[in-house]
């Protein structure tokens, strides 16, 4: 099972439904459940929850100039979600392939994120109603 928290779908929908006819791409992140704020489903404190998303376009001039990523955090993120505008929800060769990749299709909902292993095999989604911590700066 591959647990998310219901706003970072809700939001990387919205970013899906806002490029089209375009794709979109983030990576993501998780946080252990035991950290989140709400209703964790049956998860253990430790099972890791996505809840956090970079978008590529982040610090994009920068990229350019140094070869660096700037848009994600240093340690590696555990996933990337993907749209298909063309409403097929079957990860795609042109796909990067993190260790868990969620597709998006239109109507652009939680509901139509489907989840995947690196391998294409399709994982169970559990959606969360929980809040990540505070972010502070």
């Amino acid at each position: 099972m591959i647990y998310a928290t219901r706003g970072l779908l809700e939001v990387l929908c919205e970013f899906a439904e806002d490029a089209e006819p375009n794709s979109v791409t983030a990576t993501l992140a998780t946080t252990a459940a035991g950290n989140l704020d709400g209703d964790v489903d049956d998860a253990s404190p430790e099972t890791p929850v996505f809840t956090d998303f970079y978008l590529p376009q982040t610090g994009e001039s920068i990229t350019a100039v140094f070869g660096m990523d700037l848009s994600t955090p240093s340690a590696q993120t555990q996933g990337r979600f993907v749209s298909h505008p063309d409403g097929n929800p079957e990860i795609s060769i042109e796909d990067d392939l993190h260790a868990t990749v969620f597709v998006a299709v239109p109507p652009w909902t939680p509901e139509n994120v489907a989840v995947y292993d690196r391998w294409s095999n399709r994982e169970e989604l559990v959606v969360v109603d929980a809040e990540p911590p505070e972010a502070e700066i």
